[in-house]
């Protein structure tokens, strides 16, 4: 299993609302171990290489109004 772990700067994160909006729209996304997000838009993952992807989960972002600065 490799695992991967990376911080992306994310517009669309003004308040706490926001914060638990992404979070929302991230559970359950297969092979998501780890999603942390901060005021300040940025935002830690940690996921399974071998089940998902970077590009997967930025779908899954931009599907909620979230997207990469």
């Amino acid at each position: 299993m490799a695992t991967r772990t990376e911080t992306l700067q994310v517009s669309g994160i003004r308040c706490e609302r926001c914060v638990a909006r992404l979070g929302a729209a991230l559970t359950g996304h297969p092979g998501l171990e780890a999603a942390n997000a901060n005021l300040v838009g940025q935002v830690t993952l940690s996921w399974n290489d071998e089940e998902t992807s970077r590009e997967a989960i930025l779908a899954a972002l931009g599907k909620a109004g979230f997207r990469e600065s």
